[in-house]
């Protein structure tokens, strides 16, 4: 996968999720999904790639890093709890929409309790 099509299969993923918006609040240039205010995921262009940048939990994000060369700390992130993707090998659809996902649950979790029930309603 090239950096665009990794970037239009983690909007796509994202989108699909229940209650997650799109929006701009940092200009045109960084486009940033949340769930009832609260980032899930953005994609944005650092010098010559697109990237995805996911919350993670810390331990799996050191495995991915370690894993895949083009799996980095998060950029402009935490770095313990972000990651960052970009085009390279062994990077799949497959893989994105599960980063999305996991993301997704990885904030869901620090949610209000009825919330949760609610978004798990929508599953």
């Amino acid at each position: 996968m090239h950096g665009e099509q990794i970037q239009r299969t983690a909007a796509e993923a994202a989108l699909e999720l229940p209650d997650v918006e799109a929006s701009e609040p940092f200009g045109p240039d960084y486009e940033v999904y949340k769930v009832h205010g609260k980032v899930v995921m953005m994609t944005t262009e650092v010098p010559g790639r697109e990237i995805v940048t996911l919350k993670s939990d810390p331990a799996d994000a050191v495995a991915l890093c370690q894993t895949f060369q083009s799996i980095t700390p998060g950029y402009h992130m935490n770095k313990r709890h972000w990651i960052s993707i970009s085009a390279g090998e062994g990077i799949t659809e497959q893989l994105v929409k599960e980063l999305v996902g996991d993301s997704y649950a990885l904030v869901v979790k620090k949610l209000p309790k009825v919330v949760q029930a609610r978004l798990r309603a929508k599953t």
